[in-house]
């Protein structure tokens, strides 16, 4: 799985990055600081089910910290978008051809509306955020419609005179973009259009399609960044405009500087946390005490900084993802070399069991016979859907 961070130019989108991801990407205050895509691994928390077991757990892919699993996700730091990408401006074809890959998308906008549509500084308030999002929408629906477009009026005869559904043509054209047969089905069926003829679409109903593919399989969540700058209610004002999508706000800046300010030893702090603590022998200058103490009152305002509940929205909510704990021992939740719940891993809300035999070794779903439930200790058969922090053993054919 992965996550696209996105927004136009100079709104804290690489800083939000940096912080998940605790990778120095280049940030500046003017447009383009990034020309090519930064790639990183951030984490979302889920309880570890050792405690079940009153023994620690082994982490091999997914570390614990005092009972919380950090579950790695992929995320894609993409240059700014400005108005006008998807037609190639600012570098746009390129950019948009970095986001093929993305499950969905966590769009960062100045929640103080000090930049302007090409990622300039502007005064406070001057700009409206959620112009931002209808502007970027409009941008990627553009370019999903353009990728459908290609030659379609050719290849649409062709597929009626055969007798094809359209659903194969567009599965064919729509791979690169990562969207599964069934969210094309649902969008057509969702924006109405003639399925039986797509000889008959126009370029509005190829539009309508792109939107709903966009909505169906590309979910966006919208992080109000620099919300130390604006009140709650602004925060609030923004959600309740933009219907259907959720927004979180967020600090990215200060999550930056806790998360780099722990790593150096100089706080004790988790991502998401409310608060940090100072140690007694910290070993702080003048201007880190009173950087901290800023801080200290935006998450006194807030709650958090909210970069880790922006992600963990995405993955949970958004994506509606489950975290999973394959082991080889259903009796001690070990794997063959006697490590403890040494793994877990994100796969969609349910999941055929199978489907996760796969997703953790090829050769375990090719030669599936059942899967055992490390809790309740039943086989589970082949579609039996998954649950959210199921421990689970393969048995496959030898």
């Amino acid at each position: 799985m992965e996550i696209g961070v996105v927004g136009k130019p100079n709104v804290g989108k690489s800083t939000l990055f940096n912080a998940l991801t605790l990778l120095d990407v280049p940030m500046a205050p003017y447009p383009f600081t990034t020309i090519e895509p930064n790639r990183g691994v951030a984490a979302v928390r889920v309880p570890c089910p050792h405690g079940e077991k009153g023994t620690a757990c082994t982490p091999g892919n997914a570390k614990c910290v005092e009972g919380t699993r950090w579950v790695p996700v992929a995320l894609v730091d993409v240059p700014g978008l400005v108005p006008g990408a998807h037609a190639g401006k600012g570098l746009g074809h390129k950019f948009l051809d970095d986001l093929r890959a993305a499950d969905g998308f966590v769009q960062v906008v100045d929640a103080s509306g000090a930049t302007d549509e090409e990622g300039r500084p502007a005064p406070p308030g001057s700009h409206d955020p959620a112009a931002e999002v209808a502007w970027l929408e409009e941008e990627l629906v553009a370019w999903i419609a353009e990728i459908v477009g290609r030659g379609f009026d050719r290849d649409a005869r062709g597929s009626e005179l055969d007798g094809k559904k359209v659903e194969e043509l567009l599965a064919g054209r729509l791979t690169g973009l990562s969207i599964p047969a069934p969210a094309i089905g649902h969008a057509l069926r969702a924006s109405g259009i003639d399925a039986a003829h797509p000889t008959r679409w126009t370029a509005e109903d190829r539009h309508r399609l792109a939107r709903e593919l966009l909505r169906t399989a590309k979910p966006r969540l919208i992080a109000a960044n620099k919300c130390d700058r604006v009140a709650p209610p602004d925060v609030g004002a923004l959600g309740a405009r933009l219907e259907g999508l959720p927004v979180v706000p967020t600090a990215a800046d200060a999550e930056l500087t806790l998360r780099r300010a722990a790593r150096a030893g100089l706080i004790a702090y988790r991502p998401g946390d409310p608060a940090f603590q100072e140690p007694a022998d910290a070993r702080l200058s003048a201007p880190q005490r009173a950087a901290l103490a800023g801080i200290a009152r935006l998450l006194s305002q807030w709650g958090s900084t909210g970069v880790q509940q922006a992600l963990e929205t995405m993955v949970f909510q958004r994506l509606n993802r489950v975290v999973v704990f394959p082991v080889e021992d259903e009796q001690h939740w070990t794997d063959s070399r006697g490590r403890v719940l040494p793994d877990a891993f994100l796969v969609p809300a349910g999941t055929p069991v199978r489907e996760v035999a796969y997703r953790v070794h090829s050769e375990l779903g090719e030669k599936f016979v059942r899967a055992i439930d490390g809790r309740t200790h039943r086989a589970l058969a082949a579609d039996h859907p998954v649950d959210a922090g199921a421990v689970l053993r393969f048995v496959a054919r030898r």
